[in-house]
């Protein structure tokens, strides 16, 4: 079973969780077929290892990890790939990749320019 984890940054201001948890709200309401599980880098639950183990134990065995972040920063270039490396080490029976930050893709940028444009 194929499964998808957005991967977040986290911040100490619980507010800034909700679009997230309206990004899972649409994905269900989209995707009904295909569970999908938050995680965040810090400050916030659940970890990458946690969401992993949630789905895993759900029945999942390719899990596909999207991180919902604007560039290849930091965080994405030394934190990230040590995290999906223990998850690796952790879960070895499952199949687990990464997309690149979704501020790579062209269509998501393109949707902040026309969100941007609607504005004025």
């Amino acid at each position: 079973m194929k499964a998808i984890i957005l991967f977040g940054h986290g911040a100490r201001d619980a507010r800034w969780r909700e679009p997230f948890d309206r990004l899972a709200t649409l994905w269900r309401a989209q995707h009904a077929d295909t569970p999908v599980e938050l995680a965040f880098l810090e400050m916030m639950q659940p970890s990458l290892e946690e969401a992993v183990s949630t789905l895993a134990s759900g029945g999942a065995t390719q899990i596909t990890i999207v991180p919902v972040f604007f560039g290849q920063g930091g965080h994405l270039r030394n934190d990230f790939p040590v995290l999906l490396n223990a998850c690796r080490e952790q879960f070895p029976q499952l199949t687990l990749s990464a997309t690149p930050a979704v501020g790579d893709d062209l269509a998501v940028l393109q949707a902040i320019v026309d969100f941007g444009a609607r504005a004025l």
